[in-house]
């Protein structure tokens, strides 16, 4: 009997297009719909192992793009890395200092699933809410966000605190998502500053 990923289309695409994961047609797509990326944009890709959106990133932007995650990310070319936990002030004082000015935020990241949807959840709105308040102090106005969610009670609340940040917010279900899953992803455009 086969592992789940054997027989999922699109985690065997990116295999094949030597993605490090399925994740990265999500970003292709949102960029496609959203332009939230411009030519020579600084990024910071959050949670942002094992690489998969960096690599799209790099071709995306001549600028700067930096990946910070708990866990160590495979080296990329052009790309710098930060181990890191993304609430750590020193970790966002770094990010500015290597970055400068910060065009757009990213963030993929997920906790670690235990299969109890409303505990999962929560703690997802609270990585959510973590990410926010990183792109918050980095980010120059103007900027733009991105942020993996999961649809829930509380979802409707961090989604109200994003629009106080953004002029424009749009959420978004990429096809690349698998069937049944409650991600979302929440689009931030013009940061308020």
């Amino acid at each position: 009997m086969g592992s789940q990923w054997s027989r999922d289309k699109v985690y065997l695409r990116a295999k094949q297009e030597g993605f490090r994961s399925r994740a990265s047609y999500k970003l292709i797509e949102i960029q496609n719909k959203f332009a939230i990326i411009r030519e020579n944009d600084n990024i910071i890709d959050l949670g942002a192992a094992p690489g998969s959106w960096l690599q799209v990133l790099r071709t995306l932007t001549s600028g700067k793009v930096l990946g910070i995650d708990l866990n160590p990310i495979a080296a990329l070319e052009g790309i710098d890395t930060i181990e890191g936990d993304l609430t750590d002030l020193t970790i966002q004082k770094q990010a500015q200092e290597m970055l400068g000015t910060v065009s757009v935020v990213v963030c993929d990241a997920a906790p670690k699933l235990s299969g109890h949807k409303s505990y999962d959840q929560v703690r997802a709105i609270a990585l959510g809410e973590e990410a926010l308040i990183f792109a918050s102090h980095v980010l120059k106005p103007g900027g733009n966000f991105v942020i993996k969610s999961f649809q829930g009670v509380d979802f409707p609340e961090l989604l109200d605190r994003i629009k106080e940040h953004f002029f424009v917010v749009k959420t978004y279900s990429t096809k690349a998502t698998r069937k049944g899953s409650t991600e979302i992803y929440i689009i931030g455009k013009n940061f308020k500053g």
